[in-house]
């Protein structure tokens, strides 16, 4: 039998780390042997460059759909932002003041309380030049690091494997989604993507439990939920063992990955399997054994950063964690939605913050949020905001100068670009800082360019 065309054309179904499990299970022997004596070769030689107790650790949070800064950051003493938005501006009653400038909305209390101890910069007008309003373009070019008219073919997170992390262990980086990120996307295939490894787990066919489904059931039922609405490449958004978390941030500005194989088809069943055995044993063990020491509230992005916690503190060798919060394209009756989505993302990184300083983490981390745009600056006639350009982005850690960072973008109607912000700051000069300053890697290399670093305080 020839199994070409399922490497091939289904590399997406492959590259699902618990797919990569289940096919293990059901496909002839030989296949099976094949995943095996890979595995163990792979075991064999890899290395890891950091130790995982002492490296320092990234943590991204997308905020996908475009989250309408204006407000997140609110610009309470201007005048411009109050006739744009009659009816859509965060009154004064619920706003948490900054400066005498800016303010939060009072649904953020525990960014306030960060931004008061110390640990939190707020990076005012960030963009591109040329932006796009496309959300899987403006996505692509966030996660590339390229610039408007260019298309990059890797990620900047990609790249930087790439270029420091040559040997290290497969979890160097480790993506709480249902595909691999655009920006983990390399030259050489690193880091994994897993969906909710709690629940993985292969049930035997002879052994069933109530409810559960068998491995060769499971196997041809995936197949067969196979689509082609990205490019013709078969689409498994949320396949797995256990199902996305509502609001995960898998539908808009969640651009997957395309999965190259450089080498044979044996190169990309080393890297199936690699990723089959360590989301299926290695990453649920440590999740079972691994306690939290500080509570959570119920959210899915709160579950996610509960997960990266555990990793953490089980001294896992990861630099980069990437987890998604959905829902921010708020075109219609935008208030309650967005205040919504503004609260789930402060509780939940205020108690990822508070069980790593529990942990004695806490320096070791730096947590960078962005979405791929922001919103028109006036509101629309449907209560809601359109898309547009320039949006704040947050810095969360404790070795980093605090405060605001950058010109807030001037709201004055002569100064928009049809109705959208100018940015102040280009987003690379963030990612420039990020690797330079804090993961210790040659940004110009990785960026292709040199950006100017902002004034953070990593020395």
């Amino acid at each position: 039998m020839n199994f070409e065309p399922l490497f091939t054309t289904r590399r997406e179904f492959l590259r699902t780390t618990v797919l990569g499990g289940a096919l293990a299970w059901t496909v002839p022997s030989f296949i099976a042997q094949t995943f095996s004596s890979l595995h163990a070769e792979a075991l064999n030689s890899t290395t890891q460059t950091a130790t995982g107790k002492d490296s320092p650790i990234l943590v991204i949070i997308q905020l996908a759909g475009g989250n309408d800064g204006l407000n997140t950051v609110i610009p309470y003493s201007n005048d411009f932002y109050y006739k744009a938005r009659p009816t859509l501006n965060v009154p004064g009653q619920n706003q948490l003041t900054l400066n005498d400038q800016l303010a939060l909305p009072a649904t953020m209390p525990e960014f306030k309380a960060l931004f008061d101890e110390g640990n939190l910069a707020v990076i005012n007008g960030v963009g591109y030049p040329n932006p796009n309003r496309s959300h899987f373009r403006s996505t692509e070019i966030w996660q590339s690091a390229s610039d408007a008219e260019r298309a990059e073919m890797h990620g900047w997170i990609g790249r930087y494997f790439d270029n420091c992390c040559q040997g290290a262990d497969p979890t160097v980086g480790i993506a709480i989604a249902g595909q691999t990120p655009q920006a983990f996307v390399a030259e050489r295939p690193t880091g994994i993507s897993l969906d909710n490894p709690r629940n993985y787990r292969f049930v035997s066919s002879n052994n069933k439990m109530k409810g559960a489904v068998d491995n060769e059931e499971y196997f041809y039922r995936q197949l067969n939920k196979m689509d082609t609405t990205h490019g013709g490449e078969p689409n498994m958004a949320g396949s797995g063992g256990g199902e996305v978390e509502p609001n995960a941030g898998g539908s808009i500005g969640a651009v997957a990955g395309s999965v190259t194989t450089s080498g044979s088809n044996l190169d990309f069943l080393e890297r199936t399997a690699m990723d089959a055995q360590i989301s299926s044993d290695k990453i649920r063990a440590i999740l079972s054994k691994t306690t939290t020491q500080a509570p959570y509230p119920n959210y899915a992005l709160a579950n996610n950063l509960r997960m990266v916690s555990q990793l953490i503190a089980a001294g896992m060798p990861t630099r980069v964690y990437y987890v998604s919060l959905g829902g921010f394209d708020t075109h219609t009756n935008q208030a309650g939605a967005h205040d919504r989505l503004l609260t789930e993302l402060s509780r939940s990184v205020s108690a990822f913050v508070a069980d790593l300083k529990a942990q004695g983490n806490f320096d070791r981390v730096m947590l960078m949020t962005f979405s791929e745009f922001g919103r028109r600056v006036a509101q629309n006639g449907s209560g809601g905001t359109d898309h547009g350009t320039a949006a704040p982005m947050f810095l969360i850690g404790p070795k980093l100068k605090p405060g605001l960072i950058g010109e807030y973008p001037s709201l004055d109607p002569k100064n928009l670009d049809q109705g959208d912000l100018k940015f102040s700051t280009d987003f690379r000069r963030v990612y420039a800082t990020i690797l330079d300053k804090w993961l210790k890697a040659p940004s110009e290399k990785i960026l292709a360019r040199k950006f100017e670093p902002l004034p953070l305080g990593l020395a």
